[in-house]
């Protein structure tokens, strides 16, 4: 088909926002050299550690047309989760910000689909694709920075202007024609406040991150003992860690979310540390019943408690 009218272009938008989404762009299906030869020098350099699935799907992380059979175009959504409030004790390990609430996943695709169903029946009845949250060879970033939401800062995460990079993102990568947005310029400068703030040198280098080193990924991610020599630096982070992104002038007034969905659980924020140590698995369930935190299971938390003390 043609490209569809401006109008249409805009009513997608404007959707895409009453759903709950922060922001909306569009990018064409193209393949992404140079994203390819940056995911080929991480791998080969081990930088994935022990997350194996990211050598998987070489081609479709690259190429959506190998992922969505016609696929034509790319509407990349962002979603604040920057919180309201923050945890009250100081002393109390930490949760990354992004499992405050519901788990994302549901979330954003819940919403996607939606967004997919109006253009079917509203704009476009031909419409075939597929919406992905973080959980497909899909390379999100990449084609947020497309669509012109941002650019990718030098901790590895989107930064758009007025969020900040406390986002999450999404994809509709469908058949219909889109005029796509044009990406912005990099405004990280010489800042490099993220490499310097990261305690275990996981930035090895201004876009590059080690995930061997990484909190986030050791407290979640990684399933054997966590690594002794990294003891003393991870600053009390249990599950996950936003460090790098604390450090980020682009987050400093960025303001907080609306979705109504990644409000913390009433327990939550009050948790005290003596609370996380005394942490059974059936308050676990209860208190992460619909958050990330699941992924970890009650055994994986415990084992960074136990990391902590």
């Amino acid at each position: 088909m043609s490209i569809i009218s401006q109008a249409y272009h805009q009513k997608i938008k404007e959707k895409a926002f009453e759903l709950g989404f922060s922001d909306v762009g569009y990018a064409m299906v193209e393949r992404l050299n140079q994203d390819e030869s940056r995911l080929k020098e991480w791998l080969d350099n081990d930088f994935q550690a022990g997350m194996g699935y990211m050598n998987n799907h070489f081609e479709k992380r690259v190429n959506p047309a190998m992922l969505v059979e016609g696929a034509k175009s790319v509407i990349s959504v962002l979603i604040n989760y920057k919180p309201q409030e923050e945890q009250q004790d100081k002393k109390a390990p930490k949760l990354a910000r992004y499992a405050y609430g519901k788990d994302y996943h549901f979330v954003i695709k819940e919403k996607l689909q939606e967004l997919f169903d109006f253009i079917k029946e509203e704009i476009y009845p031909s419409l075939e694709g597929r919406v992905f949250t973080d959980s497909a060879p899909v390379l999100d970033r990449a084609w947020a920075a497309k669509a012109g939401l941002g650019w990718i800062g030098k901790n590895t995460n989107l930064i758009h202007k007025k969020l900040g990079s406390y986002t999450l993102i999404g994809e509709l990568i469908s058949n219909l024609e889109l005029e796509p947005d044009e990406p912005i310029k990099e405004a990280c400068g010489g800042c490099q406040r993220c490499i310097d703030a990261c305690p275990t040198d996981a930035l090895v280098a201004p876009y590059k991150l080690d995930a061997n080193k990484c909190i986030s990924y050791l407290t979640i991610e990684h399933r054997d003992e966590l690594p002794e020599t990294l003891k003393s630096q991870f600053n009390n982070w249990v599950f996950g860690c936003d460090i790098c992104q604390e450090a980020c002038p682009w987050n400093w007034k960025a303001r907080p979310t609306k979705e109504e969905s990644f409000k913390p659980h009433p327990d939550l924020l009050s948790l005290s540390e003596e609370d996380w140590q005394n942490m059974d698995e059936e308050y676990f369930r209860e208190l992460f019943r619909k958050s990330a935190v699941k992924r970890t299971k009650y055994s994986g938390l415990k084992r960074n408690l136990n990391f902590l003390k």
